[in-house]
Formats: C-alpha cells, structure tokens, sequence
C-alpha cells in the first residue's frame, strides 16, 4: 500500500511489519537527463519490485535530497549534509515503526547515499529501533546479460536507458551526442588507490559518466526486471529474517 494514495483509515489492520522506503537525489545527471534521476528510478524499482514480491508490503513517500554536494558547481543540485540526512530517515523510519512497521527497506538510487545509508541501517537495528536494509538498485542489476556490455557511471548509459524506458519524454534525445563528447570515461582522478577527486566537475565537462547513447530502453526494461526480481528476493529475507541480536559471547 502506498501510503501518499491512502487514507489513514487504509492504514489500520493491515497485516505486514514490512515498509519500503525509496531514496534519491536531486542532482545534475548531464545536459540529457532530468535532475530528478535518482528519486525517479529509485521509484520505478520500488514499484516493480513489490509487483513482483506480490504481497502486502508498505511505500513511503520518496525522500528527494540526498548527499549530493559532490555534484554541487552544477545548477539545478540539491543536496544536505550527511548528518542532515542520516537524521531525516531515521526520523522517517522511525515514523513507519511507530505503526507498527518496523521491518525497513530502503531503495536507493543514489550513490553519495550508500555509506551514510549503510551506516544508519547498522545503528537502527543495533539499538533495536527497527530492522533495516539498505538496496541501492544499480549494485543489484544484472549487466552480464545486456548488450552492448555497459557499467554504472553517472548519467550514463545504464540510469539514462531505465529512465527511457519508465520515461521516455525525460531524455533530451537530441542533447545525447553532446553528453557522450563531454563525458568522462570513469568516476573520479586515481592515485595510489585514493580518489583525489571531491566533486564531479573536477573530471567531467558536464557531469557525464560513460557514454549515454549505449543502451535504450529495451536494455532499461532488462536492468528493471533484474533488479525488480532482486528487491523481490530482498523483501523475502527481510520478511522472514530471525532479527534477534546475537548475545555477548562468554569467554
């Protein structure tokens, strides 16, 4: 049940601990792809993976500013500390478990999130508050099976062929040539195994990663059904996980 579409009277009685919670950005994604990118898709994976969990299960409102300051010299990027942000989905989680739903997955599509998320999950469950995951859906996708072979970057060809496929009109078709010639190849400047890179312009002319026009919607169809088929599977163990806390070990 998703919770914007309800009334509160929707909400009492219903007969499930387990909560999904989308989690995006507003950020720059390339002189293509909207802003909204990140929230977007952390949506579409959350709807196609509870079709395909097909069982009671409740949606949060997605949470639309996340830890974005790297892409900040871009127009248009929204973003909160990591502090801030930790502080807004615990409160938020805390919410759901106040009703009683205190079995949390949180879908993220945005990868400034997955240390402050993986961080706050840990806390949650070690103080018992709640039992929570974080899934950040393009770690889960299955690239092995898509042609041409293509790999996570930013705004590039695997984010920009889900949000063709969700939503074609959100892609700027006709700027796609001019994304892929100010793109960057990788994420960041390496050395000695240290990013030395803070923000997304100090190696990318327009904030691009990897090559835009590489993929389609046909190949977004394909990464949404695999990483809709592992929410599925997540939503499962969540569902069934033993979450009592080991006890201190005796000497």
């Amino acid at each position: 049940m998703n919770l914007t579409e309800h009334a509160w009277t929707d909400a009492t009685g219903l007969d499930t601990n387990l909560a999904v919670l989308p989690v995006g950005s507003t950020e720059q994604h390339g002189p293509h792809a909207p802003l909204g990118t990140d929230t977007l898709t952390a949506k579409a994976v959350t709807q196609a993976g509870i079709d395909r969990y097909n069982q009671e299960v409740i949606v949060g409102p997605a949470i639309p500013v996340g830890v974005a300051a790297e892409h900040r010299q871009f127009p248009g990027t929204l973003w909160v500390s990591e502090e801030t942000f930790r502080r807004y989905v615990r409160e938020t989680i805390e919410s759901l478990v106040s009703h009683g739903w205190n079995r949390v997955v949180l879908v993220n599509g945005h990868g400034g999130n997955v240390d402050a998320l993986r961080e706050l999950c840990g806390t949650l469950v070690r103080e018992e508050t709640a039992y929570a995951v974080p899934f950040t859906w393009f770690d889960a996708a299955i690239y092995d099976d898509v042609e041409p072979d293509i790999h996570m970057g930013h705004g590039g060809p695997v984010e920009t062929s889900v949000v063709q496929h969700v939503d074609s009109e959100l892609i700027r078709e006709e700027r796609l040539e001019a994304a892929a010639e100010g793109a960057a190849d990788g994420w960041g400047q390496w050395q000695s195994g240290v990013n030395l890179a803070y923000d997304s312009a100090e190696f990318s002319e327009n904030g691009v990663v990897g090559d835009p026009r590489e993929g389609g919607a046909d190949v977004g169809e394909q990464l949404l059904e695999s990483t809709a088929t592992a929410l599925a599977e997540l939503l499962v163990a969540v569902r069934e996980r033993d979450v009592t806390r080991p006890a201190k070990r005796d000497e």
